[in-house]
């Protein structure tokens, strides 16, 4: 019963200084699309800017009704907007990110996937990688991570 007691008062405190920890390191989680009780039981933000560096979970393109569509550029296009609109929301633009990471299911959608893709960037591209992988959450084709830098702050 002791060992409990500590470990139930340890936990506590450590969740009491979470806050303070949080605020000290300058981390901001950013949040999209989901209620409170949805964020409580995922265990992901959905981009983390640490000073002006922007950290992006990964994407994938799933319509309302989280179907992924059968085009692999309207799965694309999905996919990117939600990067896109993560980007904004930090407060920062498309041309911010630096680096891209991409899953495929399937290597022979790297065409349309550039199609779309190359449409989202005006003044050069980020360095990317485009990864074959066997499978992705709820039969996607793509997942899309990355990390976008506000210069100048």
């Amino acid at each position: 019963m002791k060992l409990r007691t500590h470990v139930v008062a340890s936990t506590i405190l450590l969740l009491a200084t979470l806050p303070a920890l949080a605020q000290q390191d300058g981390r901001k989680h950013i949040v999209i699309g989901r209620t409170p009780a949805e964020v409580a039981k995922s265990p992901w933000s959905d981009a983390v800017l640490v000073g002006n560096t922007l950290y992006l979970s990964g994407y994938i393109g799933v319509d309302a009704h989280n179907q992924v569509p059968k085009s692999a550029e309207e799965e694309t296009r999905l996919a990117m907007e939600e990067l896109k609109h993560t980007v904004e929301a930090a407060g920062m633009s498309m041309e911010d990110i630096v680096k891209i990471d991409v899953l495929c299911t399937d290597l022979s959608l790297f065409p349309p996937f550039n199609s779309v893709y190359r449409t989202y960037f005006k003044n050069g591209f980020p360095a990317r990688t485009f990864t074959g992988s066997s499978q992705l959450l709820l039969g996607a084709h793509f997942e899309i991570t990355g990390v976008a830098i506000k210069a100048g702050k």
